[in-house]
């Protein structure tokens, strides 16, 4: 049962119950993908914030009860005083939703506009990069190859704008990668470096191709974004008989969900707490873990909502 209150407080040297010492820690914040409404543009990843490595770390006093706060879709992530933001959800031509966040949804638009910005909590260095712009090819108003969302590694792409519609939505922005040392290798995705494991990406935007020519999906993004959604389209009100679902953001990445997908569906988001191996961790619920890194280090993975206590 974790410890509550500091019992820093008048023992010698600051120390807590069991000898516990205060910790300075490194961390891993990332906040709860975007979700959307069924059928419009794709959304952005959670926030990305991180100390490591060369950031300031958090104090954790001895026997102290911190929260933590792992978002679920549109949700924000905290640990200490560190937030980070709910990713941003796309606009659509008829709603007009709210769309910035850790990172930016798409937004439907025209060439030359600008995407939804990212970076919500207005934090140095940014937590996340703005979303793309979609656009509906001539003379097909009805439907839209969309943006894509905005990741921590990098912007959403702007969807093609070609006629007959043929041309995909934008790519979702790439997630951030964060060494295996720091995170598990079983926690966020593959991407470019295998020694990386990454998080924090942008849904892929809804794809339109023409009549009886299926030219395939935007692919999941790298940092667990969602697949955007392929449809052959003959002409307005004629889809042309061939669709590929879109899907979600992957669970514990902050990733966006794909372009015209499920209602809702953004990644839930991530804490890591990395600390020397001289840290006494508790944390709470039995869902949330404590692992030894291969260099020693303490390791507290939150993939719910719960509390942490050195000592």
């Amino acid at each position: 049962m974790p410890i509550i209150g500091s019992f820093g407080a008048g023992s010698k040297g600051g120390y807590g119950r069991g000898g516990a010492a205060p910790v300075d820690v490194h961390y891993l914040v990332v906040a709860g993908g975007g979700g959307s409404e069924t059928g419009i543009s794709a959304a952005g990843a959670g926030g990305y914030r991180t100390s490591f490595p060369g950031g300031t770390q958090i104090t954790m006093n001895a026997g102290e009860v911190y929260p933590v706060t792992v978002g679920s879709t549109d949700t924000d992530s905290s640990f200490s005083t560190i937030t980070s933001t709910k990713g941003g959800r796309p606009v659509s031509v008829t709603t007009q939703a709210p769309g910035s966040g850790g990172s930016g949804g798409a937004k439907y638009g025209a060439p030359g506009t600008s995407g939804l910005p990212g970076n919500a909590g207005g934090y140095s260095p940014p937590e996340g990069n703005p979303g793309g712009v979609g656009c509906a090819p001539p003379g097909f108003a009805c439907v839209e190859n969309s943006g894509g969302g905005g990741g921590a590694g990098g912007p959403g792409g702007n969807g093609t704008c070609t006629a007959n519609p043929g041309g995909p939505g934008g790519a979702g922005g790439v997630g951030a990668g964060i060494p295996t040392t720091f995170v598990p290798a079983s926690y966020g995705t593959p991407g470019p470096s295998p020694t990386l494991r990454y998080f924090a990406g942008g849904g892929a935007g809804y794809s339109h191709g023409t009549c009886g020519n299926p030219s395939g999906t935007n692919p999941p993004s790298v940092g667990g974004g969602g697949r955007g959604k392929y449809e052959n389209v003959c002409s307005c009100g004629s889809p042309g008989g061939s669709s590929v679902p879109a899907t979600p953001g992957t669970v514990n990445t902050g990733g966006g969900v794909g372009g015209g997908g499920p209602g809702t569906g953004g990644g839930s988001g991530i804490v890591v707490i990395n600390a020397p191996s001289s840290a006494k961790f508790t944390v709470t619920p039995g869902t949330n873990t404590v692992v030894t890194a291969p260099d020693g280090n303490k390791v507290a993975i939150f993939t719910v909502s719960g509390t942490i206590v050195n000592g």
